[in-house]
């Protein structure tokens, strides 16, 4: 029996929607997709982003000690944690329906609640650039910075928003559980918005107020785990080059060693699709035989079976 394509795959906010309705009807479609590729004789392990979700926590959070001052502020690490539970609770039902729907009875879902591990000293850390929660006025952000010792950034004119670090995925605590679930033949949901953010002090894990990019912590998941194929979703069918101008070009394979130079070219946009590049990088040039693929939520099984998306691999 031909051994099963291992794919890590990351879901963008798109796959998700932005409020608890939308999120309830997108998995649907997205769990779909999914189990496409399970069809198609893949192993697929989940991981996915909480850019709106981890806001609508803290918010939701802040409004709680807002009406019981006896209530602490929820840290951020928490606040991830929370997003966690509630997008894999909707997540591994619908992929539970759609597997059932098809008549695959054998194939057990789970969500693993996962910390990865940041470097305190991540450079991050002393520049946070990280928009999260809802727009404020400067009265309301002087006020937030001053009660909770937040960081409020103007964001183009539209308000102040709380900003937070985005340090670089070290390790995975719970990987161990991971890979032996996978191994066992579970389709695992796992580091959820790029995972909840922790430094090491001995054997204590204390939470850091920031979060991980999905992207990131997606390849380092799809490293550990051996996978053939890391496929990471976004907005659009194909990476392009010179993008929105009149010689844009869309992409369809290249090598790493391309890549890296129409990075070092400055084509892709920081905070959009640069991390996407980089991180299809980290995973594809990690070792022989990987590849990453960049597309649509539902052009993903057209992408493995190279027909569209753009892939990226050694050679």
């Amino acid at each position: 029996m031909a051994k099963k394509k291992r794919i890590v795959i990351a879901l963008g906010g798109n796959a998700l929607g932005n409020t608890l309705p939308e999120q309830m009807t997108a998995v649907k479609i997205t769990a779909r997709a999914i189990v496409d590729l399970i069809e198609e004789g893949c192993e697929v392990v989940v991981a996915h982003g909480n850019g709106p979700q981890v806001g609508m926590v803290n918010n939701a959070m802040i409004a709680l000690t807002h009406e019981d001052p006896q209530q602490p502020n929820t840290p951020l690490s928490v606040c991830v944690a929370m997003s966690q539970a509630y997008i894999g609770y909707d997540l591994q039902n619908a992929l539970r329906e759609e597997l059932l729907d098809r008549n695959i009875t054998d194939i057990p879902v789970a969500t693993m609640i996962t910390q990865v591990r940041v470097d305190e000293n991540d450079e991050a850390f002393q520049n946070p650039s990280k928009p999260i929660g809802r727009f404020m006025t400067k009265e309301q952000a002087d006020e937030m910075a001053a009660k909770y010792d937040y960081i409020m950034k103007e964001d183009s004119g539209r308000g102040y928003r709380r900003v937070v670090s985005s340090p670089k995925p070290q390790e995975i605590i719970e990987i161990g559980t991971i890979r032996t679930m996978v191994e066992s033949g579970d389709l695992v949901i796992a580091c959820g918005g790029g995972g909840i953010p922790v430094t090491r002090q001995g054997n204590h894990l204390k939470g850091a107020s920031a979060v991980i990019d999905k992207d990131f912590a997606s390849s380092l998941l799809a490293r550990e785990l051996d996978a053939d194929f890391l496929i990471i979703l976004t907005a659009v069918e194909k990476v392009a080059i010179n993008y929105g101008k009149p010689d844009e070009k869309w992409l369809d394979n290249i090598t790493v060693d391309e890549a890296k130079q129409y990075m070092a070219e400055g084509h892709f946009a920081p905070g959009s699709m640069l991390p996407k590049v980089q991180a299809a990088v980290e995973f594809a040039e990690s070792a022989p035989g990987r590849h990453a693929l960049i597309t649509l939520l539902e052009k993903a099984k057209d992408g493995i079976l190279g027909d569209t998306g753009t892939r990226i691999s050694r050679s």
